[in-house]
């Protein structure tokens, strides 16, 4: 299929004096969360909330800061996530991607909006228990 690349809003949740960046993200659906370098986390101004231990593709273990919130903007769709600061460019991983509902298209290495919901990202919300009303 090739890589497929896009580019992403990326700001600070709880700061909007900080301007947000625009950035050119690889999709991996095979990860799941953001990846963001370092630089990018301090021109953000995002606090650590703690430290994660990742195993990466090649098998080993990396101790990284966990920070956020951090707020994604794509085509009309947004998410507030967090991101492991990782790696030396923007990678967007699957949680992100289910939250704003997006698509991966092979034929033209894009991401798009699901065309199943083109207007509205949507999400199933399994083991919601309706109540019984007498």
């Amino acid at each position: 299929m090739g890589l497929v690349t896009t580019t992403l809003q990326l700001s600070n949740a709880r700061n909007d004096e900080k301007h947000p960046i625009s950035a050119d993200a690889l999709v991996d659906t095979g990860a799941l969360h953001l990846c963001i370098p370092e630089h990018i986390a301090i021109q953000l101004g995002l606090d650590e909330v703690e430290k994660r231990e990742v195993t990466t593709a090649d098998g080993k273990k990396h101790l990284v800061s966990y920070v956020g919130p951090i707020v994604i903007k794509f085509d009309g769709r947004t998410c507030i996530t967090g991101a492991l600061v990782l790696g030396d460019s923007v990678l967007l991983g699957a949680i992100p991607m289910e939250d704003m509902d997006l698509v991966v298209n092979p034929a033209t290495r894009t991401v798009t909006v699901n065309p199943s919901s083109p207007n509205i990202p949507t999400s199933v919300a399994k083991g919601v228990r309706r109540h019984k009303t007498d």
